[in-house]
């Protein structure tokens, strides 16, 4: 099937390329007086390669493409919702809110810096990547990341079926209400991490911060160590193997605890369950 060409053309005005089909748009810049929004709305099969883009909502509803070396800067607001089966490699992304309701999208070898990235995403692919944003990826679900470097806070709420690994993320307050999420050869650092979670492994991970893994259910973590981290497992059922010392443990729920040391274990009335007592053995490795 033969393809359009678009080659070097400025484009400001409204939908310029609606509805493109089985096209390829290169070296071309969204951006100029007309203001105009939604520029490659509805496209099929086109391929966006070492373009800039600085105007609104530009590649919404579209269906199997590629965008490759291109930048949306933070005129780009929301650039990409509900899109399927699209593919970003080697990208800069600083428009606020990019990927929104969207299915079967790749991020790859990209630098993403946008508030609100990813929400309510299903079948995502981060990978070689690296992100800074609030409220990163919130109620998305069935979610592979890789090698991802990450700033930000309040991320992978809400989000079920993720596997993350050799990353690191600097995010206080993330995996809050998380189901089954799986994380290997990763650090954590953060305050408040995994509270509410069910079903969330960790393996061979590194966790940092105050008061991590609380109100947890089917906990688990292996072969991990934990810095800094007090008033550990609060409230929560947990199987953990640690390497190291924890800084403090404070009456977890249930289950088995085994690590080097314990710089405090606290086990006390607890006032949100009447007659609370912990059934949670923790024990120091011999």
């Amino acid at each position: 099937m033969e393809r359009t060409k678009i080659i070097g053309q400025i484009f400001d005005e409204e939908r310029a390329l609606y509805n493109l089909t089985h096209g390829d748009v290169v070296d071309c810049v969204f951006a100029g007086p007309a203001d105009g929004e939604s520029a490659l709305k509805e496209v099929r099969d086109v391929r966006v390669k070492d373009c800039g883009f600085s105007l609104r909502y530009p590649l919404w509803h579209a269906k199997g493409f590629v965008m490759e070396h291109c930048t949306m800067d933070d005129l780009t607001r929301a650039p990409i919702w509900y899109a399927e089966d699209g593919t970003i490699a080697d990208c800069t992304i600083t428009g606020v809110k990019c990927l929104r309701e969207c299915d079967r999208m790749r991020v790859v070898r990209s630098t993403v810096n946008s508030p609100e990235f990813g929400w309510r995403c299903r079948g995502l692919t981060v990978q070689d990547s690296t992100v800074d944003a609030v409220y990163c990826l919130f109620e998305s679900r069935d979610v592979e990341i890789k090698n991802l470097r990450m700033t930000g806070k309040y991320s992978f709420q809400y989000i079920e079926n993720l596997h993350i690994k050799d990353s690191y993320l600097d995010t206080k307050d993330a995996f809050w209400h998380t189901k089954n999420a799986f994380i290997e050869n990763t650090t954590l650092k953060g305050e408040y991490l995994g509270w509410y979670s069910e079903g969330l492994t960790l393996v061979n991970c590194t966790v940092i911060g105050t008061q991590p893994l609380c109100y947890c259910k089917n906990l688990k973590l292996i072969n991990c160590r934990m810095i800094d981290c007090d008033l550990s497992f609060e409230n929560s059922h947990v199987m953990a193997d640690i390497v190291g010392e924890v800084t403090s443990v404070k009456n977890p729920l249930s289950g088995r605890i085994v690590a080097d040391g314990y710089g405090e274990i606290i086990r006390e009335g607890n006032v949100a369950e009447e007659g609370y007592e912990s059934r949670c053995t923790i024990e120091v490795r011999e």
